[in-house]
């Protein structure tokens, strides 16, 4: 995919396809969280979604094509922390295909079981999400399956679907913040920005213990980390993928980097100031805004890109500050 993005038509045709399948999600500005901030925060709810994170929208358009230009597809098979994962599971039962999903030893069990429920054959394989992706390759290969990898231009167009709702349901912003994992969420943001011809400026937003994607954005090229040890699994990469990382670089302000913690004390904002479970990816637009001290005056929005989250780990997160 060109870092122009995919054209309007197919951003249209895009959310024609997740429209009849999903109900578009809200986007709400909440006082007690714009009074914390300083400043007037939309929330795009994309835990809101049927699977709980954005990611639904575009395994939707993308199997819908598989199916449509391949009707004797054996079925797919793709590699994910959890969300990209259900997407696909959730886009096969719809469409009738087989879906094989690879995820990196000790994943997210509520994750996994989740999967499993929409359908998913779940394998586990490797020590982290680049580990899985190779796996997921090899049984392609081995099962003559179609590999879907975390980026591709159907999943850009389809998950731009978000973007293009908030566009339209919210107030004229001046800057979007939204997390990175492979890009596709924030390169959707992107494409329906350029394509309105707005001047809405967009932040993205890594883990600072996975931050593959801030130091190839500075660097003007591909570096890859060593690991990508992070709460917000979501944001969990090693390895950018290179036509993402041309489309944020064309296309984004800057990348802010946010520690554990900061996520952790979000996730707690978010359930004390809208009621909402936002699992650590989720979160993380909301403390990369915080961090940065908005202007008094301006308009921002952020992503929270999904509510899926263990237990435990979600009760770490909102015992570590009882007052919020």
């Amino acid at each position: 995919m060109s870092a122009g993005g995919p054209p309007r038509a197919a951003l249209e045709a895009a959310a024609r396809v997740v429209h009849a399948a999903i109900a578009p999600t809200p986007q709400y500005c909440w006082p007690l969280l714009s009074t914390r901030v300083g400043a007037e925060v939309w929330v795009k709810h994309e835990n809101h979604t049927p699977t709980g994170a954005f990611k639904v929208r575009g395994g939707l358009v993308l199997l819908e094509r598989l199916k449509r230009e391949r009707p004797d597809l054996a079925g797919v098979v793709s590699a994910t922390r959890g969300n990209h994962g259900q997407s696909l599971a959730f886009a096969g039962r719809r469409h009738g295909l087989r879906t094989v999903i690879v995820v990196p030893h000790g994943n997210s069990r509520d994750k996994n079981a989740a999967m499993r429920a929409w359908g998913a054959e779940l394998i586990e394989h490797g020590r982290d999400f680049d580990e899985a992706r190779l796996h997921a390759a090899q049984i392609a290969s081995e099962q003559g399956l179609e590999l879907i990898g975390p980026f591709m231009p159907d999943l850009v167009a389809g998950v731009g679907s978000y973007a293009m709702e908030l566009y339209a349901g919210a107030p004229a912003l001046d800057a979007v913040y939204a997390p990175i994992g492979c890009g596709s969420g924030i390169c959707g943001l992107i494409a329906w920005r350029d394509a309105l011809g707005l001047a809405t400026r967009i932040v993205g937003v890594v883990s600072a213990h996975a931050d593959c994607y801030a130091q190839s954005f500075e660097a003007g090229r591909p570096i890859e980390t060593e690991s990508a040890n992070t709460f917000a699994d979501g944001m969990a990469v090693r390895v950018p993928v290179p036509e993402a990382l041309d489309a944020i670089r064309a296309g984004a302000e800057r990348i802010i980097r946010v520690t554990d913690d900061e996520v952790r004390a979000a996730m707690r904002h978010f359930f004390h100031d809208t009621h909402n479970l936002v699992e650590g990816a989720g979160a993380a637009a909301l403390a990369a805004l915080m961090k940065d001290g908005a202007q008094t005056g301006e308009r921002f929005a952020v992503i929270a890109s999904g509510g899926n989250i263990d237990r435990e780990m979600y009760l770490e997160a909102l015992g570590s500050d009882p007052c919020g």
